[in-house]
């Protein structure tokens, strides 16, 4: 069976793309020049040339800024897109696993999200990604995946690590936001969820595939900082109104991981393990 993976350019793309080659199953990684999902015509020509018997949507519009003023942009990629693909794969029998985000939720709850808890996005981001999911799983309701992730580090592409990686080799103070709670996610271990659900032909619906655990900013980026060899005490607590943006950001958002064990797949480690193993490639 063939992959098809989108968005392959991209951080999380790359890590799916670069899983497959090395255990040799058969894929192919399509960048947004080489097939726009906002393109009908290209992705049919796309599923006509490769025939995929599985598609993992990492495609994505991600400027959670920016789209609250190209709302129109966003909700083309991250709704229309997915469910271009979503149509695709039902009319050729194909299973797709789209990746989405936390930020589905509102991030008023200070215990972890479980895969049913209901959604309410914040702000217009979390909102077309919600269109996307709906799509999904609404056309492909037995051959459909959304995989919900979120603070994504890797060692391809910028990431709040990478930034506070190049920090920590500086001088001076860092600023950073300590009263916003998620999951550090490294994009390898996410990769290695996704291959584990397509080669689990049954598995469909909901998943979480962020790391375990909690942390804010803060802590990331003192975590970053130790991990590196510099003085964590450099990094100092600011709330997040301090930077201003016009998108309202949920407060926390940790989220839960109990469909993996009905799957039959391992849950995703804690994040400061990930992150120590991430720190030798990213560095």
């Amino acid at each position: 069976m063939r992959w098809l993976i989108t968005g392959a350019g991209g951080l999380l793309g790359h890590e799916v793309t670069a899983a497959l080659a090395a255990e040799g199953t058969d894929a192919v990684g399509l960048d947004r020049r080489a097939m726009d999902v906002t393109d009908p015509d290209a992705l049919a020509a796309a599923f006509a040339r490769h025939r995929p018997g599985l598609v993992v949507n990492c495609a994505a519009y991600t400027a959670v800024e920016a789209a609250e003023t190209d709302a129109d942009r966003a909700f083309r990629v991250n709704s229309e897109g997915p469910r271009h693909l979503a149509a695709l794969c039902a009319r050729h029998g194909a299973r797709l696993l789209h990746v989405s985000t936390d930020y589905v939720f509102p991030g008023d709850a200070d215990s972890p999200y479980p895969e049913n808890h209901p959604t309410a996005p914040r702000n217009v981001y979390g909102r077309s990604k919600r269109a996307g999911e709906r799509a999904v799983l609404g056309l492909l309701p037995d051959r459909g995946a959304v995989v919900r992730t979120a603070w994504l580090h890797g060692e391809h592409g910028r990431s709040f690590v990478r930034t506070m990686t190049e920090r920590a080799r500086g001088h001076g103070p860092v600023d950073v936001v300590a009263d916003l709670v998620g999951q550090p996610t490294w994009a390898a271990d996410v990769a290695r969820s996704l291959l584990a659900l397509g080669h689990a032909p049954q598995a469909s619906g909901v998943f979480h595939a962020t790391n375990a655990g909690r942390a804010s900013w803060y802590e990331l980026a003192r975590e970053v900082f130790q991990l590196v060899g510099a003085d964590p005490d450099r990094v100092r607590p600011v709330l997040a109104a301090a930077f201003g943006g016009r998108a309202p950001r949920p407060r926390c958002t940790v989220l839960g991981h109990d469909r993996w064990q009905e799957a039959g797949i391992p849950a995703p480690r804690h994040w400061r393990d990930a992150l120590a193993e991430a720190m030798g490639r990213i560095g």
